[in-house]
């Protein structure tokens, strides 16, 4: 069953599914050298594309569940107890005895652009078919399903099969070029792919990732045209190029001083999902959602804990 014959319900919950950890996003002070410990400013916080989603989607004010997969240690029982103090349903999040919670690492320059990050996601291994399908009554509940690419490709399978069962329409992010590839044979069943442009040529199995707004606009309808009812990608300074069966456009990027580069992306997901739950028309939702993106560059961490429906027009260009 193709995503165009879903509609979101905004009086239910939205279910998010995936990632979960702790970020670490060190800004070297010094051109970094081999060998040698170089100055650098760390900032740490909880992230994870499913959680961040969550996080923002609770602060907008919409009812959200989470599952993800933490260990069962330290950094685990702080991160549920953070994402439940900010609105989230952590009922369903799985704590795991043998592995320990997930991190990711990212080094930017003194700009605040990214040079190269390590990710550990081991324990997302946990979120198998077996234990998605327990999970059945939540999809049943829910108005809209949102997963990330760092499940299994069998774990992301279950979680269509168990969308449609529900008759619950799916939105996703691929989280990584390298792996976008398990979200091509559910092409036609996604209802919104958020995706960077080098996540969305692998999904048009293009040779080269877009540059320019032209160039993003044609791999949004690509998308479409392919079967993904609403397509987003965001290109770095140059904003967000969308596209739907209706209409396709371009929003500028809000120049912004780089802060913390993890998370305006999960931003611009949560609340693009948030503007389509509550009518807001796609162009105005993508304004929107450049906003948060915006604003979550300049915070040290990974969401804005002030994020409200009101701050976000207050940044609207």
């Amino acid at each position: 069953m193709k995503g165009q014959h879903f509609q979101p319900d905004p009086e239910k919950a939205v279910l998010v599914i995936g990632a979960a950890g702790l970020d670490l996003v060190g800004r070297l002070k010094n051109p970094a050298e081999s060998g040698v410990s170089t100055p650098a400013d760390i900032q740490p916080s909880f992230g994870g594309v499913a959680r961040n989603i969550a996080e923002n989607l609770a602060r907008l004010g919409q009812a959200v569940i989470l599952i993800t997969a933490v260990g069962k240690d330290f950094f685990g029982d702080e991160l549920l107890r953070q994402t439940a103090a900010a609105g989230v349903d952590v009922s369903a999040c799985l704590q795991s005895e043998r592995q320990h919670t997930g991190a990711y690492l990212a080094v930017v320059n003194a700009d605040g652009q990214f040079e190269f990050g390590l990710d550990d996601m081991e324990v997302i291994g946990e979120l198998n078919p077996k234990y998605l399908r327990k999970q059945a009554g939540l999809f049943q509940k829910a108005g809209l399903v949102v997963l990330d690419a760092n499940l299994s490709r069998a774990s992301i399978h279950a979680v269509f099969k168990l969308a449609a069962a529900a008759g619950v329409p799916v939105c996703a992010d691929p989280a990584s070029t390298t792996l976008a590839p398990r979200l091509i044979p559910h092409i036609k069943d996604i209802y919104l792919l958020s995706a960077n442009g080098a996540e969305a040529s692998v999904l048009c199995q293009a040779e080269n990732p877009p540059h320019t707004p032209d160039e993003a606009l044609e791999t949004a309808r690509c998308l479409v045209n392919l079967g993904i009812e609403i397509s987003a990608i965001p290109i770095a300074k140059t904003g967000v190029c969308y596209a739907s069966g209706e209409i396709s456009g371009h929003t500028p990027a809000i120049n912004t001083r780089v802060v913390h580069p993890t998370g305006a992306g999960d931003a611009l997901t949560a609340t693009l999902i948030f503007g389509l739950l509550n009518d807001i028309p796609l162009d105005e939702a993508v304004r929107l959602g450049v906003s948060a993106a915006s604003l979550t560059l300049r915070h040290p961490g990974s969401v804005l804990p002030d994020l409200s429906l009101e701050k976000l027009y207050d940044e609207l260009i």
